[in-house]
C-alpha cells in the first residue's frame, strides 16, 4: 500500500540545487524533497510520500490523518526510523510525545 504521511517541516535548505528539508514525524526526523510543495515553509505540515512532499496541509488535517492511521492499525507499518529511545507508533502524530 502506498501511503503519504504528514510531518512538520523543521528546516529548509538547498542541496545540489534542490529544495530539501528536515521533516519531523513526532520526534523522528527524515530528509525530504520539497520541490513539489514550493509553498512549504518552516513550521508547515506536509504530506510525505517516498521522500517527497506532495502537499501542504494544516495541523488539523495532519492530526486527522494520524487518527485514521491509528484506527486502521497502520502506524506500525510506516517505515520511519526509530528513535534510539524507541519512539512508539502512537507517538507519530501532531502534538504527540517523543
Amino acid at each position: 500500500m502506498c501511503l503519504g504521511v504528514p510531518g512538520k517541516v523543521i528546516e529548509i535548505y538547498t542541496e545540489d540545487g534542490v529544495r530539501m528539508g528536515r521533516v519531523d514525524f513526532g520526534g523522528v526526523t527524515r530528509e525530504a524533497c520539497l520541490e513539489y510543495a514550493p509553498e512549504a515553509d518552516v513550521g508547515s505540515w506536509v504530506v510525505i510520500h517516498v521522500g517527497f512532499a506532495i502537499s501542504v496541509v494544516d495541523e488539523e488535517e495532519a492530526r486527522r490523518a494520524y487518527e485514521l492511521l491509528a484506527e486502521m492499525g497502520n502506524l506500525e507499518d510506516i517505515d520511519l526510523p526509530q528513535d534510539p529511545e524507541g519512539v512508539r507508533a502512537e507517538d507519530y502524530r501532531p502534538g504527540g510525545a517523543a
